[in-house]
């Protein structure tokens, strides 16, 4: 690892090598097994084990619901995205009214958007249970509802960039 362990930097390195894999079966990942959770969705399995592998220290995320509200319940809930903090999401119209995904803030476009790295995703199908690590890039409000501020050791560095996908910026009108 290039970057200091236990730092938001560490933590965005860990993500982003991990950008493009894709579930073996349905919902199996080595993230799944590392939580103890393989078989189920694996959004959060992926930011806790991503964690476990920059030396951040974060409670289970597995259950993204009851991941938001620990966060909540020890004040580490922000509204303001920062690079490594964690995206929690409720999809407007998906049929599920609650947190149901989550990711790690990787860039910073705007205080509408921020782009984020997930586990269990797709391109243009279930954005909560697609199968695959990507990068996305999320509305603030409408699809990311808040924030959960891990303890990270503190850093004053530089850190990894991460390509936003063309179909993103396409979207943005930047292409």
């Amino acid at each position: 690892m290039s970057y200091p362990t236990g730092t938001s930097a560490a933590l965005i390195e860990v993500a982003k090598a991990e950008i493009g894999v894709i579930e073996e079966g349905d919902n199996l990942t080595k993230y799944g097994e590392f939580t103890k959770a393989n078989g189920l969705p694996w959004c959060g399995s992926f930011v806790n084990w991503c964690a476990a592998q920059a030396g951040v220290k974060i409670h289970s995320v597995v259950s993204t619901a009851l991941g938001a509200n620990k966060f909540k319940d020890i004040s580490r809930w922000s509204f303001i995205p920062q690079l490594g903090y964690i995206a929690f999401m409720d999809f407007p119209h998906d049929g599920v009214d609650r947190i149901s995904h989550v990711g790690i803030v990787v860039g910073l476009i705007d205080d509408k958007q921020c782009v984020t790295i997930e586990g269990n995703t797709s391109g243009t199908g279930d954005q909560r249970n697609g199968g695959m690590v990507m990068v996305k890039v999320r509305n603030i409000g409408k699809e990311i509802v808040g924030f959960g501020i891990p303890k990270f050791v503190p850093y004053k560095g530089e850190f990894p960039t991460v390509e936003i996908p063309a179909v993103e910026t396409k979207k943005k009108g930047k292409k």
